[in-house]
């Protein structure tokens, strides 16, 4: 109970602190590029955009660091012995984003909210896209410790039974970090477009401030029409890493209780979530399509939930190693359905 009282607060926290990660990460990137094209171009209506979308990003950042901060506590409070276990390793590139890249992205922020007609119009707008490198930079570092959590690599057990890092270059070359960390930019793009797209097609609609609001709806489509395309095609490839690193859970999150090859997709399924009972009723089956986005293949086969559940208790022990099915496939049909939805829309 306890630990289920523990998941539940950590999911909580991490949920509402990453509503406003990709919001900040995307439009200071849009903010940047508003104001490169006042300083290229000396329009007074992008300064003016600039300023008013940084403004938004100021009080999502402010947002963003309270969740955070009590996000970083509960690694010490919830998870006090995972911590302590791989805190060598994990806690490395946590201390490099906060001590870091959060530092670099928290001043030059300051120095472009104060630096508006104090410094000179190129040094402010490098400020802004220090900004935006900073932000880069944080989610770099977060993924890196995520990505070592989903598929482990460059540390060695010491004597004390603990994993020490031995190759720090391999958590930059992890693949599950670098097509995570590709897909998680992107999606934040996504975000800061629409966010974007959605203020400034609220004042069209209000028929107010129609000239720069129509051009910031303009930047906002330009960016986030191909960016949500290749998204796509990213996410596809992250599922190919997933079947190879962690086949668990992309077994779960399709509900394959048992292997096959080739693999058909479903659209939906209802029921079907547990070992007691592991019929579903399928809704629009489509032949090959999951061999395609688990494997890259035509023909691929995904490892069934029984299968790996027997492989692991022979390799690790008894016990339960199957996740809460029902989650992770309504979780990621979520995603893929409304993004899907967002390029069609």
């Amino acid at each position: 109970m306890v630990n289920d009282l523990a998941r539940w607060q950590f999911a909580t926290t991490t949920i509402y602190h990453f509503f406003f990660v990709p919001v900040t990460i995307g439009l200071a990137f849009l903010v940047a590029i508003l104001e490169t094209v006042w300083v290229r171009t000396d329009d007074p209506e992008y300064k003016r955009m600039a300023r008013f979308f940084g403004t938004l990003l100021l009080i999502n950042v402010a947002i963003g660091v309270v969740t955070g901060l009590v996000q970083e506590f509960e690694f010490g409070m919830n998870w006090s012995t995972y911590s302590k276990f791989v805190g060598g390793i994990f806690g490395a590139p946590l201390a490099m984003e906060g001590l870091g890249a959060f530092f670099l992205e928290s001043t030059f922020l300051g120095l472009w909210l104060f630096g508006w007609n104090r410094l000179p119009k190129r040094v402010h707008l490098a400020t802004i896209w220090a900004v935006s490198i900073g932000t880069l930079l944080s989610a770099m570092f977060i993924l890196i410790a995520n990505s070592w959590m989903q598929h482990p690599v460059g540390y060695r057990m010491n004597q004390q039974g603990q994993p020490v890092l031995k190759n720090i270059w391999a958590l930059f070359v992890n693949p599950t970090f670098v097509w995570g960390y590709v897909h998680v930019i992107l999606a934040s793009l996504i975000t800061g477009c629409l966010v974007m797209l959605a203020v400034s097609a609220w004042y069209l609609r209000k028929r107010e401030h129609v000239e720069p609001f129509h051009r910031t709806a303009k930047v906002a489509l330009i960016v986030l029409i191909p960016t949500i395309v290749i998204q796509l095609s990213v996410g596809n490839q992250l599922g190919v890493i997933e079947t190879h690193y962690q086949p668990m859970k992309i077994a779960a999150a399709e509900g394959q209780w048992n292997s096959c090859k080739p693999c058909s997709f479903s659209a939906l399924q209802f029921g079907g979530f547990s070992q007691s009972s592991q019929k579903a009723t399928e809704i629009l089956p489509i032949p090959h399509l999951l061999s395609i986005l688990a494997t890259g293949t035509w023909g691929g086969g995904v490892t069934g939930l029984n299968q790996l559940q027997a492989q692991y208790q022979k390799k690790y022990g008894p016990g339960n190693y199957i996740p809460n099915v029902a989650i992770q496939y309504w979780s990621m049909r979520v995603m893929a359905y409304l993004a899907s939805l967002v390029l069609l829309y």
